[in-house]
């Protein structure tokens, strides 16, 4: 029996159904929800006729999303047309308008799509969606292969969009599934369904301006693609499933590699060393991705590997991503944020004094901003004597050398120093970490602990404790 070929409506269905299958919601009344991104173009527009006929068929309730970015004079006519649309439709309809950030440093097209999926994520969370569906169909996916391959991207990038992800960092919001049910659809099967239904829509003037890279890609190249190699879209989707498969791989063996170099929150640099060339640049790249960091360059990644490598056991290297910092310290590769300076070490805040003055009256917790953190006063049944802590002028300051404590009656008095060392504490969190003090002795070093010579049994006693903030 011949096999019937798929129609337009039996492919998107069947890629929707795959989606809410992803979707977290399960059998609750979220399940049962689901939006569009609508801008009111032709993409869109036929995205809404078809996620209503797939709602009514499924009894789902369906929203559909516009955001008014208020870049073109005729925003605010999108919006009356998308409202007009869903009302004939009697679907649900939010705007949301929003402004552009960072449009100069990263470019209007970025700064817009940034800001566009950041309203549709605060949008979804609102109505309680669950799963969101945008109009990206097979034209869009080649345009992204092959911008992808003009910017030398890898495997990642050349696998093009994924027919659903969580896209969590995009949308800001973890609960919610972004889909594609329009990805394996052409341009002109979307031309030809809005023809047939009739369906109205908008054109936007700026999709015209070759000054977007791809628009000059639309209205240049891929005719001139589709003239010489018809069909090139449908080849081009699928070097992108090629490119996702092998990408998959690739993810899987750096996930292993990670468990057998990691060592708490580092990796090893000699487990790291004993991998070749590219399994440590695959690694290193899903180590970046897993903390939330943008992909470094494979040069600036070559040029880190180089100095990490080489540099020896004792080194304190550090490497600036735009990012974080990429140090070594102690044989151990480490990604460290990046902290502002405090105002705690700078000695010209305070008079030229060493520290801030201060007194304990009983509070449970002071905060000292200037130091990056509060300093919490605990009950403990060994400690300082409240009364005693009372009477004292006390002294906060990051550490200036040559501090001593003894930690325990059976230890011996060493430089705080040595004990950071010992406790195996990188010297740049070091720097962050303050020391108390009355006016002759050292009470307490954070990271370290109570210096005992001071403490006492009884009740109600105090212990001091830093926490970072």
């Amino acid at each position: 029996m011949k096999q019937q070929k798929p129609t337009l409506k039996s492919t998107f269905d069947q890629a929707v159904t795959a989606a809410r299958a992803r979707v977290r919601a399960g059998e609750g009344a979220a399940a049962r929800r689901i939006a569009v991104a609508l801008s009111g173009g032709l993409d869109s527009s036929a995205l809404l006729h078809l996620a209503h006929a797939y709602a009514q068929q499924h009894d789902l309730t369906l929203c559909a999303f516009h955001i008014h970015h208020g870049l073109s004079p005729n925003a605010d006519a999108w919006l009356r047309h998308c409202e007009h649309e869903c009302a004939g439709l009697n679907v649900s309809f939010a705007a949301r308008r929003i402004q552009l950030a960072d449009a100069k440093k990263t470019g209007t097209e970025a700064a817009a799509r940034k800001a566009r999926y950041a309203a549709l994520g605060a949008l979804c969370r609102e109505h309680n969606i669950p799963l969101l569906l945008t109009a990206h169909h097979q034209d869009d996916q080649a345009e992204t292969v092959l911008l992808q391959l003009l910017r030398g991207s890898g495997p990642a990038g050349l696998s093009g969009m994924d027919a659903a992800n969580t896209a969590a960092g995009l949308l800001h919001n973890d609960q919610l599934v972004m889909a594609r049910p329009l990805l394996h659809i052409s341009r002109k099967q979307l031309e030809a369904y809005t023809r047939k239904h009739g369906i109205q829509h908008i054109h936007d003037e700026s999709n015209d301006d070759p000054r977007y890279a791809r628009n000059a890609l639309r209205h240049t190249v891929m005719p001139a693609l589709e003239q010489h190699f018809p069909g090139f879209q449908e080849r081009f989707a699928r070097s992108a499933q090629h490119a996702q498969s092998a990408y998959r791989l690739l993810t899987e063996l750096a996930e292993q590699d990670l468990v057998a170099t990691r060592d708490g929150d580092q990796l090893d640099i000699g487990k790291l060393r004993a991998l070749s060339q590219d399994r440590a640049y695959n690694l290193l790249r899903h180590w970046f991705a897993t903390r939330g960091y943008s992909m470094p360059s494979t040069a600036w990644l070559a040029e880190m590997l180089t100095q990490l490598l080489e540099a020896k056991y004792d080194a304190q290297l550090l490497v600036t991503h735009p990012d974080c910092h990429v140090r070594r310290y102690r044989d151990r590769l480490h990604l460290t944020p990046k902290l502002a300076e405090l105002e705690g070490t700078r000695e010209d805040q305070f008079d030229d004094k060493p520290g801030t003055d201060f007194r304990w009256n009983g509070e449970t917790e002071l905060a000292f901003p200037a130091y990056g953190g509060i300093l919490h006063f605990e009950p403990a049944e060994e400690g300082l004597d409240p009364d005693w802590l009372r009477a004292q002028p006390l002294v906060i300051e990051f550490r200036r050398g040559g501090e001593k404590l003894k930690p325990a009656p059976n230890r011996p008095t060493r430089a705080v120093k040595y004990h950071y060392q010992a406790l195996n504490i990188p010297a740049w969190e070091r720097g962050r970490l303050p020391v108390v003090k009355t006016a002759s002795a050292l009470l307490f070093a954070a990271g370290i602990g109570m210096d005992c010579h001071h403490l006492s049994n009884g009740t109600g006693r105090i212990r001091l404790r830093w926490q970072a903030v």
